[in-house]
């Protein structure tokens, strides 16, 4: 029987430091204006309510669900859209908070659709960055951590939907 052992890659106080510069940073670019979080779920629930607590200009959010298909293992690019937004994004500045973005296509296809929806602008925030595993150019604005192409898992990022609750980043190790 396997078992996994979860190693700390990014520890909670590194984690939640970061976070903060990046809030303070976002506050300082929007300042006088408000933003529009849009959380991609599930995996960027736990960052983006973080963020959010840290950004002091005012902030609304919303949530979308999106799943890329293609051949089941690799993302095809194409997305579909599970969970839609509750609310208009037209005029807004709008900031899509994600968990994790490495091959680059399902971010790179929502940016596209949300363009369509007549935003003021969009950027891009990120607690982790894989880019050994992009595959399609995606301006991210704001990335708190760069890894290296391991999977991981806390602070919203699961393993068979486990380990989301982790207060850090850590990589799963199976054990045999």
């Amino acid at each position: 029987m396997k078992s996994e052992k979860i190693k700390v890659l990014i520890g909670e106080k590194d984690v939640n430091e970061k976070i903060s510069k990046i809030a303070e940073m976002i506050s300082e670019k929007y300042a006088g204006k408000s933003i529009h979080l849009i959380c991609v779920l599930k995996g960027g629930v736990f960052f983006m309510c973080e963020l959010a607590k840290r950004i002091t200009v005012d902030v609304s959010m919303d949530f979308m669900a999106v799943s890329s298909y293609g051949d089941g293992t690799e993302s095809s690019g194409s997305i579909k859209i599970i969970k839609d937004l509750d609310e208009t994004i037209e005029d807004k500045d709008v900031l899509i908070v994600e968990d994790i973005i490495d091959s680059g296509r399902t971010l790179k296809k929502l940016t596209e659709l949300l363009w369509q929806r007549n935003p003021k602008s969009i950027e891009i925030c990120t607690l982790l960055d894989k880019p050994d595993r992009r595959v399609v150019d995606v301006e991210v604005q704001y990335k708190c951590f760069e890894i290296p192409d391991e999977f991981v898992v806390g602070y919203g990022l699961d393993y068979a939907q486990k380990y989301r609750n982790l207060p850090y980043i850590g990589v799963v190790e199976v054990e045999k």
